[in-house]
């Protein structure tokens, strides 16, 4: 199942009106939430001007604006790296999943069936993903479908921030040695999840989202 900009689009939610040092930072954050820049790949200038049409100026001000989100990191002679995560990281990370995750199964309003569906439709691609073999898209859809449960709160401010946020977990998932062994178990209880959503058993839902988050963080931790 390939990730394509429509898959991209839709993590990261805003597509509009955006300047040039905007849509370039956008585009190379959805290539680390795809998998395709693993920490450490080097963010070549030239490169990177010519694959986005962009002038220097404008590179170089996204490339600082990815280093300040704790993407990348700029050394000096080497230029701008994708960031290796550390287990503080991951603790930090799963720290502020569990505030918006959970928060986000227990909002006012009551959930809708197109806000079902959306999620539903991440959980599927991630089944189709798997029955091919593809266990960097099963990833992708995954931070997608938890994306979609953030989405819930109705805060664009939530989504663009927990967007940074899937990126960062992106790098940690690339410390997992064996993506198939670390994949396969999260799409079932992404589907358990999503099943109690979409019954409306909200404290089940909270419950089993709490013990994914809870396990999840652990086995990234053993990789670190």
């Amino acid at each position: 199942m390939p990730t394509s900009h429509s898959t991209v689009t839709t993590l990261t939610g805003q597509e509009p009106e955006q300047s040039a040092t905007d849509r370039i930072l956008s585009a190379i954050r959805d290539e680390i939430i795809e998998g395709k820049l693993p920490p450490g790949t080097a963010l070549v200038e030239n490169d990177l001007t010519q694959a986005h049409d962009v002038s220097r100026n404008t590179l170089r001000e996204a490339l600082r604006l990815l280093c300040r989100e704790g993407l990348a990191v700029h050394y000096r002679h080497r230029g701008v790296i994708v960031r290796t995560l550390t287990r503080h990281d991951v603790r930090d990370i799963y720290r502020v999943r569990r505030t918006l995750e959970l928060q986000a199964l227990f909002r006012e309003d009551p959930i809708e069936e197109d806000e079902i569906a959306a999620m539903r439709d991440a959980v599927m691609h991630a089944q189709a993903a798997a029955d091919e073999g593809d266990w960097r898209s099963v990833g992708t859809y995954s931070l997608l479908f938890h994306r979609r449960i953030v989405q819930l709160l109705g805060s664009p401010l939530f989504d663009t921030f927990f967007t940074t946020i899937l990126a960062q977990l992106r790098l940690v998932f690339a410390s997992a040695p064996d993506e198939r062994r670390f994949q396969r178990p999260w799409i079932a209880k992404d589907q358990q999840i999503l099943e109690l959503i979409a019954s409306g058993r909200t404290t089940e839902a909270s419950a089993a989202l709490a013990d994914y988050l809870k396990q999840s963080e652990h086995a990234l931790l053993d990789y670190l």
